[in-house]
This record gives structure tokens, C-alpha cells and sequence, in this order.
């Protein structure tokens, strides 16, 4: 199986300097918004494809780090040798082709992989320096030119295709020109090269057939003029191909069937000599409804035979595909976390476990995890309490509803990637074996604290409520009720008492102390 072993990027879109080490089978891309999720795919799919018209519709000037552009000219020296050169290079597994092997790579390496540079054109240099001798900020984009080379110094194009690879993004699932670069790429996985020589020579026949044969009823009737049909490079089999599901061309169908259909179609293991060795996929959530996201999940980790590289922001996705495959990367850093460490028992936690928030946890700076509804519901008017008025938000503050059997698995995650997150649990009556004895490997983190409730006698969250706010409870809750308690009213309808308490009672309500300190130590 051929794979891509490691990615190293230098001044491309957003990053001056990057690497990351791949996983064989699956890598799940994760973080913020222009974290460089995307980037790192663009980078793939380019470096990949071997093709100057890809660099091209992209743009230079969209591809080069604007820092380091913004860098040279700052620091005054507008020199031809001090322009900024680009360049995505992709380490290989072992090939068996020595086109491949060589040093020609940045670490000096001698191993097999791909290279992509873009740098300054030496020919053009006077015109280059004339440009740069203007006053303003005028960069010379249009004399920059792109080489692939292999690590043996070769040049390659998308003909070589050392790595056969697809990039389905979800947004142009309706753009003709990807569709029909889809259809293409899926076409030359599944014929092999006799197939489209022998299918193109037969499809080019049959057009002149019609052309002599049908169109001449209508063309003897006319003159001057005839018509005829397209048999040019642009006009082909493979630009005319398109695929069906039941006899419907995929573009027919909805934007979330089009989405499954292409990834699962992609996915499938060819009988035939030719095959995809890598998948790059950016969202595929999208368009996609709660089941047939499932369906694609599936769909995903049945596949054996490709390397996967996936985009997303969806907790379903990173999840049940396995959060050790994950790379997270951080909009304000270069520098990847890998997941790779967890623990096989919490990976396989948040495959099994009912939907979670697992990406939003990993994707926050600060967290406040509770264990139910209740303290969820009322958590954010304690925070304003607390705070005069402030909001989680307004703090980088994430409020998370886990559950009390979750609260060690995610701390795993905090320990792992440094959130400081603030656990909010009750004591259930013993506050040393369940709140310190049970966390005790979390102890001396510095970013992850327990906060319960230290009286055993208060243990549940509404039993500290209901001592804390007895008044407002008591008019809330005690009005016509014959045999039950107030407390034990709380305590059995949980979630609905504290919204009650949040819709009638939140300016008088006061905040139980553990739930104060929680908030005061996790922002600060």
C-alpha cells in the first residue's frame, strides 16, 4: 500500500514553518476556524497532482505566507536573493522506484517523496529587481514559477501519478468543473489503460457514425451550413462521462445524497488493476443529515485499501473514527498535537458513547465541565453572578455537559492538549474517595481542578441549591404540594426545577460556593 508517511510546508498560506507525521490508514484533521485544516489539503492535492494549472487557478498570491510577505518588505532589503521561496514537500513509504529516492527534500534525507517549489524565475531577475526598486509594496507574484521534482531530482507531472489520489470538498459538491474532475479521477482509477484507450477510440467511432449517419438526414436538407458534433480534446469520453445511482446522474440528486454518493463511491475497494491510494476529504459532514453522516462514518472505516485525510468539525466524526487518528492544529500555532497517546479504553469511550461535545471540549481554551441539565441550564447566571455580568463567552470560556461517568475521559483530553478545565460534580457522600481519592492521577496539573461540595451532607447539586436559596425555593415549589418535600421535589425533577428557578428566581438566586471558586479559578 503506498502512503504518505509525513507533510513539511514552508511559507505556504497560512504557514511559514510546518510538519506533521501521517497515520498509515486515517488522519483527522481538527481545529478553529483558519487553523490550516484546509491548507494542509490543498497542500496534498497540488503537491500530488503534479499540475501547473491547479498552482495556477489557485493563484501565487493566494498560496505564499502573507507574514513573510508582509515581512520582506518591512525590513527594507527589496534584494532579488532575499524573495521568499515556497515549497510542500511529501515523504513517501518506501516505493521500490528509484525516480523517487534521493536527498532532494529540505531534511536532507535520502528517502522517497515528493516536491513542490515555487520560487522566483532566475531569468527574469533584472525585471524582477525593477519591480522591487518601485516605491510602494508591489510583489513580483507573475515571476514566480512552480517545478515538481521528485526526492531523485526528476521532474514529475499529473501523469506520473506516484500517489493516485481524489479531493472531494463538500463545498463545490455542485461546481461543475469539480464534478467533472470527480468523474474523471473515479473513471481513471476503475479503467485501466487499455479500457479508456480501447472505450476513447470507440465513443470518437460512434460520434462519427452520427455525425454521417443521423445528422445527414437534417444536413442534406441545408447548404451552406451543416452541423456536426464536438470531437476535440475538449469534448471527449471523459468530459462527457457522468455517474448514476439508478439510472439518475449523481448532479440530479440533493447536495447531502451527492456528498455520500461521490465519498462512498471513492471509498470502495476496485477489483481492478488501478485504484486511489489516498482520499482527502474537506467536511464531508456537510449537507449530510444525523443518519447519513452515520452511513458515511461506516463507509469510512470499512475502507482498507486508502490512506484517508479528513477535515472536520464534526464530534460524531472524530469520534466514532478514532480520536488517536486526530491532528489538531491551532490557529495561533505551527505546531500540530497529535492524539496518537490517548488511551486505547478512552478512544474506544467516545466511539461507543452517545453523542458528545468532544470537539468542542478540544477546541477550547478554558472549560467548565458538569455532570447534568440542571447545572447546565443554570451555570451561565452564576458565571454573570460571579463575574458582574460577564459571560463564559466573553471569558473563552466553554460550559460542558458530560455526564459524572465521563468527567475522566475528557480530563485525559485536557492533560493531553493543556485545557484548564474545572470539573463541577457533586460529592454523592463522600467527598475524599469520589471528588480527591478518584482523581488523584490529575493532581498537580495545574490546569485541572475538582470542584464538589465539601460537606457530605450536601451532596447532589440541589441539595446544595435548596440550603443555599431556601426562601426562593420554598415560594417556587412548596405552594400546594401535599406529601412531598421541596428538596425531594428537586431532586426528582431535576432539569425542570432549575429552569424554573432560572425563569423566576435567577436575580435573587445565590451561587453554592463550590460552583464559585470553580468559576473564579478557571478564568483566571
Amino acid at each position: 500500500m503506498k502512503t504518505i508517511e509525513k507533510i513539511r510546508l514552508s511559507n505556504f498560506k497560512k504557514f511559514e514553518q510546518f510538519e506533521v507525521d501521517f497515520d498509515s490508514e486515517m488522519n483527522i484533521l481538527i481545529g478553529d476556524n483558519e487553523a490550516g485544516k484546509s491548507s494542509i489539503l490543498t497542500a496534498l492535492d497540488l503537491a500530488l497532482s503534479g499540475s501547473r494549472s491547479k498552482v495556477d487557478s489557485a493563484g501565487i498570491e493566494s498560496l505564499l505566507n502573507i507574514d513573510i510577505l508582509a515581512r520582506f518588505f518591512s525590513e527594507g532589503a527589496r534584494s532579488v536573493g532575499k524573495l521568499p521561496t515556497m515549497f510542500v514537500e511529501i515523504y513517501l513509504s518506501d516505493q521500490g522506484n528509484p525516480e523517487l529516492n534521493g536527498k532532494n527534500n529540505s531534511l536532507g534525507k535520502q528517502c522517497d517523496g515528493l516536491r513542490m517549489v515555487c520560487a522566483p524565475m532566475d531569468e527574469f531577475g533584472k525585471e524582477i529587481a525593477d519591480i522591487l526598486a518601485q516605491p510602494g509594496e508591489n510583489f513580483p507574484f507573475e515571476y514566480y514559477a512552480v517545478r515538481f521534482l521528485t526526492f531523485a531530482d526528476q521532474p514529475y507531472s499529473g501523469y506520473s501519478k506516484y500517489i493516485r489520489h481524489l479531493l472531494i470538498d463538500s463545498s463545490q459538491i455542485n461546481h461543475e468543473y469539480a464534478t467533472r474532475e470527480y468523474t474523471k479521477s473515479m473513471y481513471g482509477a476503475h479503467a485501466s489503460a487499455l479500457q479508456k484507450y480501447k472505450f476513447q477510440n470507440e465513443y470518437r467511432k460512434h460520434k462519427t457514425l452520427f455525425r454521417t449517419d443521423i445528422l445527414a438526414e437534417l444536413n442534406d436538407t441545408l447548404s451552406d451550413y451543416k452541423f456536426t458534433v464536438r470531437n476535440n480534446a475538449k469534448s471527449n469520453l471523459e468530459t462527457d462521462l457522468v455517474i448514476t445511482e439508478g439510472d439518475i446522474p449523481i448532479e440530479n440528486k440533493g447536495k447531502g445524497k451527492q456528498c455520500l454518493i461521490k465519498t462512498e463511491f471513492a471509498l470502495k475497494k476496485n477489483a481492478g488493476t488501478y485504484t486511489l491510494d489516498a482520499i482527502l476529504l474537506e467536511e464531508p459532514e456537510n449537507h449530510l443529515s444525523h443518519l447519513n453522516t452515520k452511513k458515511l462514518i461506516q463507509s469510512i472505516r470499512e475502507s482498507k485499501t486508502k490512506q484517508i485525510f479528513l477535515a472536520t468539525h464534526s464530534s460524531l466524526i472524530c469520534t466514532r473514527l478514532d480520536l488517536r487518528k486526530v491532528v489538531m492544529l491551532n490557529s495561533s500555532s505551527g505546531i500540530p498535537l497529535l492524539l496518537n497517546g490517548l488511551s486505547v479504553g478512552t478512544a474506544d469511550f467516545f466511539m461507543k458513547a452517545p453523542d458528545n461535545s468532544v470537539l468542542e471540549f478540544i477546541l477550547s481554551k478554558k472549560v467548565i465541565l458538569v455532570e447534568g441539565d440542571a447545572e447546565f441550564i443554570l451555570m451561565e447566571a452564576f458565571y454573570k453572578k460571579v463575574t458582574w455580568g460577564r459571560t463564559p463567552e466573553q471569558d473563552d470560556v466553554h460550559v460542558i455537559s458530560v455526564g459524572g461517568t465521563s468527567f475522566k475521559r475528557y480530563l485525559e483530553l485536557a492533560k493531553a492538549l493543556e485545557i484548564k478545565t474545572a470539573v463541577i460534580r457533586d460529592n454523592d457522600g463522600d467527598h475524599q474517595k469520589n471528588c480527591i481519592d478518584s482523581y488523584s492521577s490529575f493532581a498537580g496539573l495545574g490546569h485541572v481542578e475538582v470542584f464538589a461540595d465539601p460537606s457530605n451532607a450536601r451532596r447532589t447539586f440541589e441539595i446544595c441549591m435548596y440550603e443555599d436559596n431556601t426562601a426562593a425555593c420554598d415560594e417556587l415549589f412548596a405552594r400546594g404540594r401535599k406529601s412531598l418535600p421541596v428538596q425531594d421535589y428537586m431532586l426528582k425533577n431535576k432539569a425542570d426545577a432549575a429552569f424554573e428557578l432560572l425563569d423566576k428566581k435567577e436575580a435573587v438566586l445565590a451561587t453554592p460556593p463550590y460552583i464559585q471558586k470553580a468559576i473564579e479559578w478557571v478564568r483566571t
